[in-house]
């Protein structure tokens, strides 16, 4: 079976319809699925990404009300007792930056000029209707899911209109993963000019306040210093500070803007700060990064995409030692195809041991922890994911160790990073529910997401 198979292959049980773009509220993920208030995962070789915890051969997680209420050795709780032996339990992992709209046109990028992935953004972008971010994000989602990725960045780079912002959210509302939506412009959109302010207002107030989407909080997909000019990144920043939500911004990626130090920009712009999230930064000073790291500030990589685009190789090493809080993305399906996190797991741990020109330059253990309690951390979520804690909600993968791919496990960390696809991916629990179990999804009709997925980008493509 391929890493997509279980996606593309069989309509899932539980069978939860599509939501209508302009139509209601959604009731919300979950339907169909075990809907247990309190169950122990009990069995697994537990990885809690927690050094208090620690590891256990054999032990057990205890789920009450979506929250992890134990992780031990031979635990009781009310409610099902989970059969895990065969397994090893660990935190869903965490992608920070995915523009979830592109999975609209999936590995369509690079062939041509006219199909390079910044030209070919714009040509589909201009013409994307609202529905098409909700099929793009709906898509996306669904593919996190299967996967084992419980927590997304959304970094919306096409909200056109009011109605495009709520289709991209009602996917989100209908899916139900952990994460950010960070409020991005259009494409197309004049670098000179500043996004629509008053429609971040309203998406905050009707759709974060309202808590229409309890699991998503809201961020500003920005522009930075070098990109544009002051008179637009200033207002949006001080903007997002008077709303109080975080920005993001790609800085340094290129060479090009490496020299324009834009990183350099923001700090001297006092820009920087714990709610500010870099992306890529793979042309950066010792300066630059110092400024990263003092100012509590992350970084986002996606190596996949910066190889495919054409940026570089990601100086994985010199960014990691530095001090800077670094984690890891898939980017964009249309230019990597692949939504297969575990796949930069190993991209990530060849690059640092490959530019380091040594084996034991990095453990997986460590990579590992830039996709989950790191990457949580990055989001401002650590508090309440990214490791197996008593206290934190219950976001939960449980990856099959005795499949072909995967047998024998002699080293976990290393079977999870080196080894591991979303094949392997036997239950995917968000917030206390079973999303994905026996590796199948429960409450998504997967085949109909793929159908209404593909007629969608055909209507694009056609306009």
């Amino acid at each position: 079976m391929s890493r997509r198979g279980v996606l593309g292959g069989a309509a899932a049980a539980g069978g939860l319809a599509a939501a209508a773009v302009a139509g209601p509220a959604h009731a919300g993920p979950g339907k169909g699925a075990p809907r247990a208030t309190e169950y122990v995962i009990a069995g697994a070789h537990v990885l809690s990404m927690d050094p208090d915890v620690g590891d256990l051969e054999v032990g057990d997680v205890h789920v009450r009300n979506g929250r992890i209420v134990a992780v031990g050795r031979h635990l009781k709780g009310r409610g099902p007792r989970i059969d895990a032996r065969g397994m090893i339990a660990m935190p869903g992992l965490v992608d920070t930056h995915w523009h979830l709209w592109t999975t609209l046109y999936r590995a369509m990028s690079s062939t041509s000029p006219a199909t390079a992935y910044f030209a070919l953004n714009v040509a589909n972008g201009v013409r994307c209707l609202p529905s098409d971010l909700y099929h793009g994000a709906r898509l996306s989602l669904v593919d996190a899911l299967n996967t084992g990725i419980t927590t997304v960045h959304d970094w919306s780079h096409n909200l056109r209109s009011p109605a495009h912002a709520d289709a991209n959210l009602r996917a989100h509302q209908e899916i139900g993963l952990r994460g950010r939506f960070s409020y991005g412009t259009p494409q197309g959109f004049p670098t000179t000019s500043v996004t629509d302010l008053d429609d971040i207002a309203r998406v905050k107030e009707e759709w974060f306040d309202s808590g229409e989407v309890p699991l998503l909080h809201l961020g500003l997909a920005g522009r930075p210093p070098g990109f544009s000019p002051e008179s637009v990144f200033r207002p949006e920043y001080d903007f997002a500070q008077e709303l109080g939500i975080p920005v993001s911004y790609h800085a340094n990626s290129t060479r090009a803007q490496g020299d324009l130090q834009m990183i350099r920009q923001l700090a001297e712009q006092d820009m920087l700060g714990q709610d500010t999230q870099l992306i890529h930064a793979l042309y950066t000073t010792e300066a630059e990064r110092a400024a990263v790291r003092d100012s509590g500030s992350s970084v986002s990589i996606s190596p996949w995409s910066e190889l495919l685009i054409g940026y570089g190789v990601t100086p994985v090493p010199e960014m990691e030692r530095s001090g800077m809080l670094v984690t890891l993305s898939v980017d964009t399906m249309s230019l990597v195809g692949s939504a297969d996190l575990w796949s930069v797991l190993r991209l990530t741990t060849g690059l640092y041991r490959g530019i380091a020109e040594q084996e034991l330059a990095v453990s997986t253990r460590r990579v590992l922890e830039m996709a989950t309690i790191d990457a949580a951390r990055s989001l401002g979520l650590g508090d309440e994911v990214g490791s197996l804690t008593p206290g934190k909600r219950a976001d939960v993968v449980l990856v099959r160790q005795h499949d072909v791919a995967t047998a024998p496990v002699t080293d976990v960390p290393n079977t999870l990073a080196l080894a591991t696809g979303a094949e392997n991916v036997d239950t995917v629990i968000v917030d206390g529910r079973f999303r994905k179990r026996g590796g199948r999804l429960l409450d998504v009709d997967a085949a109909r997401v793929v159908r209404e997925t593909e007629e969608a980008l055909a209507a694009l493509l056609a306009r």
